[in-house]
């Protein structure tokens, strides 16, 4: 029987509310994989609406422990994904963890979670993108969105206003950055429609993932998104299947959310799509 790969997610988890490791962990392990976890905090909801009042419980002096001590223990890890990072501090212990228990074949994925719609989230700034940056250039695969791309490549976030000229060039910038893949997620580019540009950054080889764009949003969406990625390539699927079987699994699961429930999305009843 084959061992399956052992994969590191490192986010935050909120005990209610389907995003970071709530979704992570179920999803990666639903692809066959060993899902090892790195909380970087625990609070009692995730942040976005309609929660209010929550707890949060910073772990970030945690991860250099758990660095060490798995180092000690001796094993190997296929892969390493990152999410939400709540500081630059927590930026710095990932790279060394990187440093540390990535192997020359380990796949590592960045998700640079710090801003969409032409702004930063609450507690970001262009200090922590520049640190992000750095976290950028250690990875095989990075996946932003247009706005994240946008304020790592150094250019002015336009929310609306962009074609297909104007992401291609701003992937070209992000080459520089020093990661192997970008994949540029949830482009507008045409009516009714929502793209995901993949750009091998040392050939300059594009493909694109197309899909029909539902018209509702949900919380937890580009989290699925990215834990179905990163399951899917440790499954042994190429990047261009992962990112098919990713927009597929995200538009299956706002289709099985009711409208009311908005705080995530119910992926859970999509699950058996990650046996197949």
């Amino acid at each position: 029987m084959q061992t399956p790969k052992r994969f590191i997610s490192i986010q935050d988890i909120s005990c209610l509310g389907q995003c970071s490791l709530t979704v992570a962990l179920p999803v990666i392990s639903a692809c066959g994989v060993e899902c090892c976890v790195v909380p970087t905090a625990v609070l009692s909801t995730h942040t976005g609406t309609p929660f209010t009042g929550y707890t949060f419980r910073d772990l970030t002096e945690d991860i250099p422990a758990i660095t060490a001590h798995w180092k000690r223990t001796g094993l190997a890890f296929d892969g390493i994904g990152t999410g939400y990072l709540g500081s630059a501090e927590q930026i710095g212990y990932v790279a060394e963890l990187i440093d540390t228990l990535a192997g020359p074949d380990t796949l590592v994925v960045v998700d640079p979670v710090m801003a969409d719609h032409g702004k930063f989230y609450a507690g970001f700034d262009m200090a922590f993108c520049r640190q992000m940056a750095k976290l950028c250039g250690k990875a095989d695969i990075i996946v932003p969105n247009l706005t994240e791309a946008c304020f790592l490549a150094g250019e002015e976030a336009v929310p609306e206003a962009y074609d297909l000229a104007f992401c291609r060039g701003v992937v070209r910038k992000l080459a520089a950055l020093g990661a192997g893949t970008v994949v540029l997620t949830g482009l507008q580019l045409e009516p009714g429609k929502v793209c995901n540009l993949i750009y091998d950054c040392a050939t300059g080889a594009e493909d694109q993932v197309v899909r029909d764009r539902l018209p509702c949003q949900f919380h937890g969406t580009g989290d699925l998104f990215a834990s179905t990625c990163q399951g899917m390539l440790m499954k042994g699927r190429c990047l261009r299947e992962a990112v098919e079987k990713a927009s597929d699994i995200v538009i299956a699961a706002i289709r099985a959310t009711e409208p009311e429930h908005t705080y995530g999305v119910r992926f859970e009843r999509c699950l058996e799509m990650l046996t197949e």
